[in-house]
């Protein structure tokens, strides 16, 4: 299998982001923020809406996620 064929389409990471956006906005990142993290696939999605859930504060998570 070539490293073409192992990459998925533009638009289906194109979703997967915007739906780690709107999590990221309902874990309470403001929509800047939440699409900074979403477009970085190195972050783990359920560390950083826990970030917030537990009481960090948005401008300190985002410290400690990028």
């Amino acid at each position: 299998m070539t490293a073409a064929e192992l990459q998925a389409p533009a638009d289906e990471i194109s979703l997967v982001e915007r739906w780690r956006a709107e999590e990221l906005e309902r874990a309470g990142f403001d929509p800047r923020a939440a699409a900074t993290i979403a477009g970085r696939h190195d972050i783990d999605l359920h560390l950083a809406t826990n970030l917030l859930r537990r009481g960090c504060a948005q401008d300190l998570a985002l410290q400690i996620l990028l």
